[in-house]
Formats: C-alpha cells, sequence, structure tokens
C-alpha cells in the first residue's frame, strides 16, 4: 500500500502537470485572440468580406493577419481549428478533481459538519451540480435574457453567487471553492465543445457546399468566446485557492468568491479596453484593488466550524488509529509539526495552519495519515528546512506506521 500511495501520488502529480499545461495553452489562445480580435482595423485594401486586419511582429517576422465575420470566398484546405487545448484542460482537470477529491473524498469533499453523506452522495452531488450548471447557463443564454448582454451578465453572476453560497453548504470549504472553478470551468469548455466549435462547423459545411453562411452562427460563438474570457481570471483563482485557507476556510469564503467574479470582470474590462484602442480605464485597478482589500478583511471574519472542534475519524482513518506505534507516530507528529498545524499556529510568521491540515490531536493525524508520510516520512519536505530537526528515526517511524495503518 505504501509503493501504491507513492504511485498515487505521482498520478495526482502528473496529472496537475497536465492540467497546468494545457491550461496555459487555452488561456493564452484564449487571450491572444481576444486581443486580436478587439485590435483589428479596417482598412481600404481589405479583401471583399473582411472585416478588419491587423499587422504583428513576433519571432523575427512580421505577420498579417485577417478576419472575416463568415467566411472567405475562398477556403483553403488546411484549416487550424483551437479547441483541443480546451477539452485537455477540462479532462486533465476532471481527472484531477476524481483523484484528489473523490478518491479521497472522506477528507477532502466531505465535512460531516456541514452535511453528512455517503462518498458516493457526494460524488454523485458534485457530479450533477457541474451538468445542471452546463445546462441552466446554455438555457438562459438561450432565452430572451440572452439577446441583452450586460442582462445576461448580471443574472449569470447572481447565479455563481448562489451557486458559491450553495457549495459551502454541502462541501469542505476547500472543495467548494475547488468546485467553483470546476462549475465555471465546466461552462467554459462546453461553450467551446457545444457550441462555438459546432456553429464554425456549419459555417464551414455551408461554404464548402456553396451555400451562404448564416451570420448568427457566428454571432452566438461570439457572446460565448466573450463569456469565456470574462471567466478565465476567476477560474485561475479558485484552482489555486486550495493552497490558501484564509480564502476558503473562512465563513465569508463563498461571498469571497463572489467577489472574486468582479475582481476578474474588471480586471479583463481593462485589457479588453485597451486592446480594442478605446482608452484607458485607470479605474478599474481601483476597483479591482478595493474588491481585493474587502475579500482580504473578509478572509479575516470567524472560520469554519471544522477548522476547530472535534474532529471526526474517517473510515480510512481507523486502521492508523488501530496500528501498533500510532502512539510514538502522534507523538512525533504533534511534536514535530503541530506548532504550525494547528487552529492558531505557535510558529512566528505563520498566522494559518497550512492548507487548514490540523495535526493537533490524533483523530486528525490519523485522518492525514496519506499526507504526513508522503510530506514528512517518504519525503523530506516537512517541516520546511527541517526547522524543528525531525530526525532520521522520526521519519522511519512515520513511514512504518503508514505501512502499518495501510496494510503493507
Amino acid at each position: 500500500m505504501g509503493d501504491f500511495a507513492i504511485f498515487w501520488e505521482w498520478l495526482s502529480f502528473a496529472a496537475r502537470w497536465l492540467h497546468v499545461i494545457t491550461a496555459i495553452a487555452w488561456i493564452g489562445s484564449s487571450f491572444y485572440f481576444i486581443a486580436l480580435d478587439l485590435g483589428l482595423r479596417k482598412t481600404p485594401s481589405l479583401p471583399p468580406l473582411a472585416h478588419g486586419e491587423e499587422w504583428q511582429v513576433h519571432g523575427g517576422g512580421f505577420y498579417h493577419i485577417q478576419k472575416y465575420l463568415v467566411a472567405p470566398e475562398f477556403l483553403p484546405e488546411h484549416l487550424t481549428w483551437f479547441k483541443w487545448e480546451s477539452y485537455a484542460t477540462w479532462l486533465s482537470g476532471f481527472a484531477l478533481l476524481a483523484i484528489i477529491y473523490y478518491v479521497g473524498a472522506d477528507l477532502y469533499l466531505i465535512d460531516r459538519h456541514v452535511l453528512d453523506v455517503p462518498q458516493w452522495g457526494a460524488v454523485a452531488i458534485s457530479i450533477a451540480s457541474i451538468i445542471v450548471g452546463w445546462i441552466a447557463y446554455n438555457a438562459l443564454c438561450r432565452s430572451p435574457i440572452g439577446k441583452s448582454q450586460n442582462g445576461l451578465m448580471l443574472v449569470l453572476f447572481g447565479i455563481l453567487t448562489a451557486m458559491a453560497w450553495a457549495y459551502t453548504q454541502v462541501f469542505t470549504g476547500r472543495a467548494a471553492m475547488l468546485h467553483m472553478g470546476v462549475f465555471t470551468a465546466t461552462i467554459m469548455t462546453a461553450n467551446v465543445a457545444m457550441i462555438i466549435i459546432p456553429n464554425q462547423k456549419i459555417v464551414v459545411g455551408d461554404l464548402k457546399a456553396g451555400r451562404v453562411p448564416d451570420p448568427k452562427y457566428g454571432a452566438i460563438a461570439k457572446q460565448r468566446s466573450l463569456h469565456n474570457n470574462y471567466l478565465t481570471l476567476p477560474v485561475i483563482f479558485f484552482m489555486l485557492s486550495s493552497h490558501y485557507p484564509l480564502a476558503f476556510a473562512t465563513q465569508w469564503n463563498w461571498l469571497i468568491a463572489s467577489l472574486i467574479f468582479l475582481v476578474g470582470v474588471v480586471i479583463r474590462h481593462y485589457f479588453n479596453t485597451r486592446h480594442a484602442r478605446k482608452g484607458n480605464p485607470h479605474w478599474t485597478w481601483l476597483a479591482a484593488v478595493v474588491l481585493f482589500l474587502i475579500i482580504a478583511w473578509l478572509s479575516t471574519g470567524p472560520k469554519l466550524a471544522n477548522s476547530g472542534g472535534e474532529e471526526v475519524a474517517s473510515r480510512a482513518a481507523e486502521p492508523f488509529l488501530a496500528a501498533s506505534n500510532f502512539a510514538e507516530a502522534s507523538l512525533t507528529v504533534q511534536t514535530r509539526c503541530a506548532m504550525c498545524h494547528t487552529i492558531e499556529p505557535a510558529w512566528e510568521g505563520v498566522h494559518e495552519p497550512p492548507k487548514n491540515v490540523i495535526l493537533d490531536n490524533d483523530v486528525a493525524i490519523a485522518n492525514h495519515a496519506k499526507d504526513v508520510a508522503m510530506q514528512a516520512g517518504f519525503s523530506h519536505a516537512m517541516p520546511p528546512g527541517n526547522v524543528t530537526d525531525i530526525t532520521p528515526e522520526e521519519r522511519a517511524l512515520i513511514v512504518a506506521w503508514f505501512r502499518e495503518g495501510s496494510g503493507q
């Protein structure tokens, strides 16, 4: 089991690595095309049906780019489609969600102080919320509200705020924040897979068949692309939030999640306006700073109930509690780790338990057996710089305790 745990840790790392790489590719291409689209200029030399053009310099050469809202009179055989960046990002992200939060649901997904549900129930709620979220969003875009861009964005913001609150009523704070990222990213990828790419294929098909493409398909795709543009920055925040308890482990985490969408919107508005050569709205940065300060202030509010109080042992923790050397291992962890991993850390400069991991009692240590073994047993990641002077013998003790508890 110890070797399997190491393999599982590397599998998680590989999925995370892939997720980051594909996300960089997707977000990079998305930002580039938004900037390109907004920077297009109309010139007298444009060919028929062309909407605009732009000259760019990069990598020692010059690029002359022209955009057609519908399609040009002639379509070349080779056509580059930008879709796999989005698909691979979502697939790798969902794999990471399953590896960490679904398999480790008792520890990372379920907070029995919030809602006592079986592991399969929590996973089912997670998957259902993701699917229903896309269906509701898509229906909203197709409704009369979807004809008003500003009205649609306001309603969408209300839905996202409601979902942020709802997730905190079901999952751990950490999982709730992450699910906001999954919920939003699913909308973005489904926009690509269900709307943008199919619409583009209809236009290409019409052109190849000699028909005049309907411009409505391009307009619909552009609307969804605009939504993706404004949702990108909040998704990145949610993906990073699991590292910061001040974001996910306080009473107002749902409100923090809501305000993050506004921060993302004003920042993207600044860059979109600049790219479109419509001015330099410096007020957006002031608004972003003010919103961020409000978020920081909200994070000083009461901590979530599961940040303290009596902890419940998960089923997976029971063998580790029953291990013959648990008392020694627990004493080692509480001596070497608990000065930081406690509700009120005693180590100077550490104000919150890292990742909200509490290791100041037997049940908490057993619940985090794998994390403790990986960080302080199989590797020397913890304590940082070995500031508490944990010995090789103590690390070997932690490994032996984990192996016994995991049945190896």
